[in-house]
């Protein structure tokens, strides 16, 4: 799956417990009717994918939905769901992706050999 949008907010690695578990979260805001503002957890080493990327850069980030069930000490089972980003790289614009510049418009000189009698030889 992916998410694709403009950086929001690229959050600092945090590290928890003795192990060093490390987490880096960054924030998608997609483009759509009704822009989402999606979170997006890198854990341990992809931690790191996220240091050339800024706030306001195009990106399309592949992910995985993470769920785990956790039961309190009262003994009620509760379920979470996490985004984990794997890859993330910069967006292509639609314009830029398999579609040749488009060129300027005084780069086309105006037809002046029409004649007014030739306006009706369309063959149907």
């Amino acid at each position: 799956m992916e998410v694709q949008g403009s950086i929001k907010v690229v959050g600092e690695t945090q590290t928890f417990g003795s192990n060093g578990f490390r987490k880096r979260e960054v924030v998608v805001t997609t483009e759509e009717q009704y822009p989402q503002h999606i979170m997006v957890e890198f854990v341990q080493d992809k931690c790191d994918l996220l240091n050339s990327y800024q706030v306001g850069q195009q990106v399309k980030i592949s992910i995985n939905l993470r769920g785990r069930e956790w039961v309190n000490p009262q003994g009620e089972t509760k379920y979470f769901n996490s985004i984990q980003g794997w890859r993330i790289e910069a967006a292509q614009t639609e314009a830029a992706v398999g579609m040749p510049p488009v060129p300027p418009a005084d780069a086309f000189e105006p037809a002046t050999n029409l004649k007014e009698e030739d306006h009706d030889d369309l063959p149907f």
